[in-house]
C-alpha cells in the first residue's frame, strides 16, 4: 500500500499516542504539522519525524503534498477545521466528538459526500480485537438472553485549564469519555435489535461552569428491550473504562474496552466456568490507522464514517437534553 501523506493540525498531547505512534510502526508518513506556537510545532515535529513545520493549520490543509487531516484540536474546533479540510478536497481523520452537535455532524457528512471525500471519527477502539470479541460473545447465546449492558467510562480531570472544561470549546465529560460509552452501546446494537434511545438521564454540572457536566450517566433501552446503564465521569479517582454484559446464563467483562493496550482482558462467567482471553496489546489506535488507510485505498468498510458520526451525535444530544443540560455550541475559527 502506498502510505498515505498525512497533516496533523496542532500538537495536541493525544497525537503521540493516537498518531505518530502508529504511522511508524504501519509506514504511513505525516507530511506537515502547524500550532498556534511555531516552537512548539517545531519541537513537535523533531520529537516525532514530522516532515515539515508550516505556518498555520490552513497552510497544513492547503499543502499539495497532504492527502489526509488528522484533527486533534479541542472539541469545539473538530467541525470548522474538518469543514475547512473538506473544502479543500481533503480526507479527514477527526477526534471524538467530530462536531459539537447533531446539525453539525450533519453538515460535515454532507459536505464530505459532496466533495466526494473519506471522513472518519476516531473511535478506535472500535477496530480492536477486544470490542470485536465482546460483540461475538453478546452475539453467540453463551450468556443465553442478554439482560443488561453497563459501561463506565471516567478518569480523574484534575487540571482546572483543561478546555475539556470549557462549555464554549463544547467541553463536558460526555464529551470526552462520555462519547466512548454511547458509542459502545451504539456499537451493540447489533445484538440488541438496532440503536439504543435514552429512557431517563442525570448530570452534575461543574462550579461555574455554566453547562458543563462533569458527571452524565443515562439508562437506555433497545428495540429488542435489552436494557443499558452508562456513567460518564471526570471526578472520579481512577481511571475505569469497563464494559459488562448480563444475559441469564453469565456475563462478560471487558477490563478496558476503550483502551485495550493498557488492559486486553475479558473476563466470561457462564454457569459456574470462569475463563480470561487476552486480545493482544496492538494499541487501538494503530488498528484504527490501518482502518483508515484501507479506507482510503481499497474503499474498505468502516465502522465510523460520516453517517455514523451523525447518529453517534444526536444520541449525545439526547443526553443532554434527558439531563437538562444545553447542547454544545458550534464554533467558529
Amino acid at each position: 500500500m502506498e502510505p498515505l501523506r498525512i497533516g496533523v493540525l496542532g500538537a495536541a498531547r493525544i497525537s503521540g499516542v493516537a498518531i505518530v505512534e502508529p504511522a511508524r510502526l504501519t509506514g504511513h508518513r505525516l507530511v506537515a504539522v502547524a500550532a498556534r506556537d511555531r516552537g512548539r510545532a517545531e519541537q513537535f515535529a523533531s520529537d516525532s519525524d514530522i516532515e515539515r513545520v508550516l505556518d498555520s493549520y490552513q497552510a497544513v490543509i492547503d499543502d499539495p503534498e497532504v492527502e489526509a487531516i488528522y484533527n486533534p484540536l479541542p472539541n469545539g474546533l473538530h467541525g470548522p477545521w474538518n469543514l475547512r479540510a473538506i473544502a479543500a478536497g481533503k480526507h479527514v481523520l477527526s477526534e471524538k466528538p467530530s462536531a459539537s452537535n447533531a446539525a453539525e455532524a450533519r453538515e460535515v457528512c454532507d459536505a464530505a459526500k459532496s466533495a466526494g471525500v473519506k471522513f472518519m471519527e476516531a473511535f478506535h477502539y472500535r477496530y480492536h480485537p477486544v470490542m470485536k470479541r465482546m460483540l461475538e460473545i453478546a452475539g453467540s447465546g453463551e450468556l443465553g438472553q442478554l439482560q443488561h449492558v453497563d459501561v463506565h467510562m471516567s478518569f480523574p480531570n484534575t487540571d482546572p485549564t483543561d478546555p475539556r472544561w470549557d462549555f464554549a470549546l463544547a467541553g463536558g465529560a460526555t464529551m470526552d469519555v462520555g462519547c466512548y460509552a454511547i458509542h459502545g452501546l451504539r456499537t451493540l446494537g447489533t445484538v440488541g435489535g438496532g440503536e439504543p434511545s435514552v429512557v431517563a438521564a442525570s448530570a452534575v454540572e461543574r462550579a461555574g461552569s455554566g453547562g458543563v457536566d462533569e458527571v452524565l450517566e443515562a439508562d437506555l433501552v433497545y428495540p429488542s428491550g435489552l436494557t443499558a446503564h452508562f456513567e460518564s465521569s471526570f471526578v472520579v479517582p481512577e481511571m475505569d473504562f469497563t464494559m459488562r454484559i448480563t444475559g441469564s446464563e453469565g456475563e462478560a467483562f471487558a477490563h478496558n474496552f476503550c483502551v485495550a493496550a493498557l488492559d486486553d482482558r475479558i473476563t466470561v462467567n457462564v454457569a459456574g466456568q470462569h475463563r480470561v482471553e487476552e486480545l493482544g496489546k496492538k494499541t487501538t489506535y494503530t488498528y484504527q490507522l490501518e482502518a483508515f488507510a484501507d479506507y482510503i485505498r481499497s474503499d474498505a468498510v468502516i465502522y465510523t464514517d460520516a453517517e455514523d458520526a451523525v447518529t453517534q451525535a444526536e444520541l449525545i444530544d439526547a443526553c443532554y437534553l434527558a439531563a437538562g443540560f444545553p447542547l454544545r455550541p458550534v464554533s467558529t475559527i
